[in-house]
């Protein structure tokens, strides 16, 4: 038996997103009905368009401030299921607390929602990262669900506001994610759903979010359009765009895992890596030079980098992958390539003139 089917409600927070609209998109193309939330009556506008077709069985509630308490109440009332994607992921926060404080309130604060008014959820997933299983490490390391980043939780206990921006991000991940569990195994006995966590890595595709430029397309997705949709890169080395990339996923691919996730027995009470496998920059770059014919961006043309020097290339190194066999095992996850993902973003950039 499905954990969840259609056609039940889906309350996806933070609806908005580069990732969590895509969510929306897969579970009503299943023949979900679903409830975003999003932060202002001006970012419904542009769900309620794009997603018009589906009728009442897309709505789009306002939830202004997802840390305060209560705040999910409403919004959880009537829902069979919930995907929880909604947490700052950005690199200029001074303070750590800008991006741990809505990390956790705003995760457990779903889930104490969930416990109180969610009689009818079966399963709630939330979006983790690779973040919180990662570490830095000197030599080549391949991590699984059984690891946690407590190295970042190091740093940031030592050096504070002076820890590194990546570090904070980290931290903010680690923390939401060990909360979420903490939550969950307190209350278990207690509730009717069950807690799935997904772990991304890098995520990139195609934006149907509401960006207008560029700038507003999220911290991955905007990296991947400086250094694989200017001619120069942004200013990137060769030897950068050789060299940096560790693990990735497409959107598209990690908001099918989201809906698999609802649907799979098994995935109850599981943390679930999801990663396509392997990437240095220069292999989208070199998989944007095999398009014919070429894309037309208004960026004037494609970098070159060093073709070849990226991942096939024998001095390449990567220092970090994950072990993805309860994925395949669970999710049965296929994933899309990096010449499909690549050809389908930039046909993204070209049709919006960018």
């Amino acid at each position: 038996m499905p954990a969840v089917q259609p056609p039940c409600k889906v309350l996806v927070s933070g609806a908005n997103g580069y990732i969590a609209i895509w969510v929306v998109r897969t579970l009503l193309e299943k023949g979900y009905s679903v409830r975003g939330t999003v932060r202002s009556e001006d970012k419904a506008a542009h769900l309620r368009q794009l997603f018009s077709s589906y009728g009442d069985k897309h709505e789009v509630v306002v939830v202004e401030d997802i840390t305060k308490e209560g705040a999910f109440d409403e919004a959880v009332k009537g829902v069979d299921a919930i995907e929880h994607t909604a947490s700052p992921f950005h690199m200029n926060a001074d303070d750590p607390d800008e991006l741990i404080i809505p990390a956790v309130n705003g995760t457990v604060g779903i889930l104490k929602s969930a416990l109180k008014y969610g009689q009818s959820v079966k399963r709630v997933v939330v979006t983790s990262s690779g973040a919180a299983i990662l570490r830095d490490t000197p030599t080549p390391s391949v991590f699984s669900e059984l690891d946690w980043n407590e190295q970042c939780l190091e740093i940031l206990k030592e050096k504070g506001r002076e820890a590194p921006n990546m570090m904070k991000y980290r931290a903010s991940k680690t923390l939401a994610e060990k909360a979420a569990w903490e939550f969950w195994n307190t209350n278990k006995a207690s509730v009717g759903w069950d807690l799935t966590v997904l772990n991304p890595p890098y995520v990139f595709g195609p934006a149907i979010n509401a960006a207008t430029a560029p700038s507003g397309l999220g911290t991955s997705a905007n990296m991947f359009y400086n250094f694989v949709a200017h001619p120069n890169s942004n200013g990137a080395t060769n030897e950068f765009l050789a060299s940096v990339g560790t693990t990735w996923i497409d959107v598209r691919d990690l908001a099918g895992a989201h809906v698999i996730s609802l649907e799979k027995e098994a995935a109850g009470g599981e943390r679930i890596i999801v990663s396509a496998g392997l990437w240095k920059w220069q292999d989208f770059i070199d998989a944007a030079n095999t398009i014919s014919p070429p894309p037309k961006l208004a960026t004037g043309g494609l970098p070159k980098g060093n073709p070849g020097a990226g991942t096939g290339h024998p001095s390449t190194v990567h220092v970090l992958n994950y072990d993805t066999t309860k994925a395949a095992r669970i999710l049965g996850l296929k994933y899309r390539t990096i010449a499909e993902t690549t050809k389908d973003t930039l046909a993204d950039y070209e049709a919006k003139g960018w």
